[in-house]
């Protein structure tokens, strides 16, 4: 059973999320190589993070949360991310709803409370399409009495296997205003929704990944929480990026630290020579530049100033972590020698893992425009 230990003196009141965290770690470590073996989703891990209340650390304390701050919930994941990859990246997709929602709430009075109040009180798991969707949105809606019919297939959608809502989005063409994306929740539950199991991956394989089918579900104008103009920039999405992407990257950071650690273990088997330091320099180079970025993302969480500047400074501290995090995790593989083939070592499957650091919003060719357009004083929607 987790204990949830207090912080020391001088520290911020609060239970010491980043010490739950370890301890949990250490339990899902000894289950990381079965799972990635087996294409299991990490459920008993979830069950341990439902039990430890770390599903709800990022809830407002006033609204009966833990309270942990954003660079807290950062470490919280980069730590579970050293011990078990997929469980950091599958809880980070939780994490970042948990985490935009208390903002929105906190700074702009958005009314949420009710999602969040349940997510402390019944610990229900969040899920997030944004990896299918981002500012294009994917499926449709279609006008009805009412409402909305939205059919959908949600792809990359962690934690589906444990998911109770489903925060998600569908395109509507309005005759007015254009084709329009509609924010929304669809419970797991719901006879309208169907997990297609797909996710048989290269790494993160316990993320639980799979396609999500909407099927002819009715959207109530009242459950309709935003519209935006599809394929811009809305002022949501500066939310988003500001702090949704610092804890997904938090994961891959972590699963960096693990490879570099354990290849470390392994080296100390092998004769040192030149080209042995070489490849251990290469790589404290490259893992001290992902933790820069890191370090330099949360800064910009921090200042609480969602807009083109943060969102651009994000995704360039989000493109340096994921080059230098690959990076790590092949210096690592040089580092160990011939037994990092070796399954069993345990450092290919970290390198697996962290390829996935490639693949999240933006992507290298958007993130350089997206910084291009800032530079240069252009429009960030194309227009200028």
């Amino acid at each position: 059973m987790t204990v949830v230990a207090m912080k020391t003196a001088g520290a911020r009141p609060g239970p010491d999320w980043s010490a739950v965290a370890r301890e949990l770690g250490e339990r899902f470590a000894g289950r990381a190589a079965a799972i990635d073996a087996d294409d299991r989703f990490v459920d008993e891990n979830y069950a341990e993070l439902k039990a430890s209340g770390l599903v709800a650390a990022g809830v407002p304390a006033e609204l009966g949360g833990g309270g942990a701050s954003h660079a807290e919930l950062c470490e919280v994941v980069r730590t579970l991310g050293r011990h078990c990859g997929a469980t950091a990246l599958a809880f980070s997709m939780h994490t970042h709803q948990v985490a935009t929602n208390a903002w929105r709430w906190r700074h702009t009075q958005a009314p949420v409370d009710g999602l969040l109040k349940r997510v402390a009180a019944e610990r229900i798991i969040l899920l997030s399409s944004g990896g299918s969707d981002w500012l294009h949105g994917s499926g449709t809606a279609t006008r009805v009495e009412g409402g909305f019919r939205v059919s959908a297939r949600k792809a990359f959608t962690s934690g589906a296997p444990a998911g109770d809502l489903l925060l998600t989005s569908a395109v509507y063409d309005d005759p007015e205003a254009g084709p329009t994306v509609l924010h929304f929740g669809v419970p797991m539950r719901s006879d309208a929704v169907r997990i297609e199991p797909t996710w048989r991956a290269m790494g993160m394989r316990g993320t639980g990944s799979h396609d999500v089918l909407i099927t002819d579900f009715f959207l109530p104008d009242g459950a309709v929480g935003g519209r935006r103009p599809q394929g811009k920039w809305h002022p949501l999405f500066h939310v988003i990026s500001m702090l949704a992407i610092p804890l997904i990257y938090s994961a891959y950071l972590g699963v960096a630290e693990a490879a570099r650690d354990r290849a470390l273990q392994l080296a100390a088997k092998r004769r040192s020579d030149a080209h042995l330091l070489q490849a251990v320099g290469g790589m404290e180079n490259d893992l001290a530049e992902a933790r820069l970025a890191l370090a330099d993302m949360t800064a910009a969480a921090a200042t609480d100033a969602p807009g083109a500047a943060t969102t651009n400074r994000i995704f360039i501290a989000r493109g340096i972590l994921a080059r230098a995090a690959t990076g790590t995790a092949e210096a690592a593989m040089q580092v160990a020698g011939g037994a990092a083939f070796y399954r069993d070592a345990g450092l290919e499957r970290l390198f697996r893992d962290v390829q996935g650091a490639r693949f999240h919003p933006l992507q290298d060719g958007v993130q350089r425009e997206l910084a291009a357009r800032v530079a240069l004083g252009l429009d960030i929607d194309g227009g200028g």
